[in-house]
């Protein structure tokens, strides 16, 4: 079965940075877009970054431009999100996702607390 499992999250200053991993089991990983999510404490979760399967074309959410990179790598079915110049508002459980045409995955989630 598809098994996303994330981790990179912790607790870091304002200014640094932090990679989340997450290691994708049970499907086709190359053949599948990525996405990174996050969910912040009475918020609606929102789409972060994402990553087509074929050429590795890249979107961002606007309040990360510039700061947050996504990548994969297909030969150790890994998505990554690099993190850097992180803002107390970055703060929020984020979670590895992918989709088929008939559901979509989710990883368990890994917290990230951006906090002096």
């Amino acid at each position: 079965q598809v098994q996303l499992v994330e981790s990179g999250g912790g607790l870091v200053q304002p200014g640094g940075s932090l990679r989340l991993s997450c290691a994708a089991s049970g499907f086709t990983f190359k053949n599948y877009a990525m996405n990174w999510y996050r969910q912040a404490p009475g918020k609606e979760r929102e789409l972060v970054a994402a990553i087509t399967s074929v050429g590795g074309s890249t979107n961002y959410a606007d309040s990360v431009k510039g700061r947050f990179t996504i990548s994969r790598d297909n030969a150790k079915n890994t998505v990554y999100l690099q993190m850097n110049s992180l803002k107390p508002e970055d703060t929020a459980v984020y979670y590895c996702s992918t989709r088929s045409p008939y559901d979509t995955y989710w990883g368990q989630g890994t917290q990230v607390t951006v906090s002096s």
